[in-house]
């Protein structure tokens, strides 16, 4: 008997290529107990299947010893959607950078960034993966290096799930936070985006709370994007108080006017109820002064916000450089005093090229 396709899952990575199976990875167990009755098995193996996919992380279903040997080799050409480890790399902190070769060929990069317990030792409390959602990204924002190297395509959910999956592998333990802030742009990737989403809530156990999706702002896609109402946390990647500033260092700015991305994320917290999150990389001399600070709290003033301010990791294309430690707390300082929540990340994995602004799937 021959294998037939999922008939809601998403086009695997070639949707022009109509003959190839679907990935069954992004699947739900419903989903998963159709298929399997369509290939003549019971209901029940749908459930197994969908602990061995999840749960055990399974790469193949020639590996799944609960299904007799004759219908694995009959369904031996499904894929489960896995991507092939390609190079893996530890920065001194713990956080593991992750080159994945997938199904065409394409590299992508994700970090699993541990968290430990006070004092460094002993078991991690907190295990959260900075997943892509495009091969390469078409925002070419000045300052990060992932636009750098230009953009290919987007991914497909089981592309975007199976880095949550390698990861929790790798670490041998699960993960409980997940970042949308590696290669590309989430909102130019909604569908796959939402999907991914759904299933890593619902599949991989993941509550949508430790769920983040970054965005640099794509027109109308905020509002689209809130009216799924989901319990996620939404973050914007801001970067400078007006517009002129803005345009500088986010090209895509010019198509979409500060004033109009801020009257979005207003919706966005009229709808969902949650705050908006805005990172803002702090570039010395660039946009880093009490002035750009005070600037910044006037924009977000009258809806709930929190600005998440990320100190410059380089980049071996531009010669922006970090602000110092005092530079840094006087920026927080204004806004403080502006009564704007804040709070200030030093990125982890630096020293292997994994930190955020970063990433560039390559082993430099």
């Amino acid at each position: 008997m021959s294998a037939t396709p999922l008939v809601s899952q998403v086009d695997s990575y070639n949707p022009e290529k109509s003959e190839l199976i679907p990935p069954l990875l992004g699947a739900t167990v419903a989903e998963l107990t159709t298929w399997v009755q369509q290939q003549g098995q019971p209901a029940y193996r749908g459930k197994q299947l969908h602990e061995w996919i999840y749960d055990k992380g399974v790469r193949s279903l020639a590996d799944i010893s609960v299904f007799s040997k004759q219908w694995r080799q009959e369904v031996a050409e499904v894929p489960i959607g896995r991507s092939i480890l390609h190079y893996r790399s530890v920065a001194p902190d713990g956080t593991v950078k992750y080159l994945l070769q997938l199904a065409d060929g394409q590299i992508i990069e994700t970090v699993g960034i541990p968290t430990f317990a006070e004092g460094g030792e002993g078991p991690k409390a907190r295990l959260t993966v900075c997943v892509s959602t495009q091969v390469g990204c078409p925002m070419a924002c000045d300052f990060c290096a992932t636009g750098k190297g230009g953009y290919k395509r987007n991914l497909a959910r089981h592309e975007i799930i199976d880095q949550v999956l390698t990861v929790q592998e790798d670490f041998q333990q699960r993960v409980s936070n997940v970042v949308f802030m590696g290669l590309g742009e989430p909102l130019l990737n909604t569908e796959n985006v939402l999907a991914a989403l759904k299933s890593l809530n619902q599949d991989v156990g993941i509550g949508q709370r430790s769920l983040t999706v970054s965005t640099v702002g794509i027109r109308d896609r905020i509002r689209q994007f809130a009216q799924n109402n989901l319990q996620i946390t939404l973050a914007v990647s801001l970067h400078a108080p007006n517009q002129a500033l803005r345009e500088k260092l986010i090209p895509s700015a010019r198509a979409y006017p500060l004033e109009d991305l801020l009257a979005e994320c207003r919706e966005y917290v009229e709808i969902t109820g949650r705050r908006v999150t805005f990172e803002y990389v702090l570039l010395a001399g660039v946009n880093d002064l009490p002035e750009h600070a005070l600037e910044l709290s006037k924009c977000l003033r009258g809806f709930q916000s929190h600005v998440n301010l990320i100190p410059y990791n380089p980049i071996q294309e531009v010669d922006y450089k970090r602000p110092n430690r005092d530079r840094i707390q006087a920026f927080v300082n204004v806004l403080k005093q502006q009564n704007t929540a804040v709070s200030v990340r030093y990125s982890r994995g630096l020293e292997a090229d994994a930190a955020c602004g970063q990433l560039r799937a390559s082993k430099n």
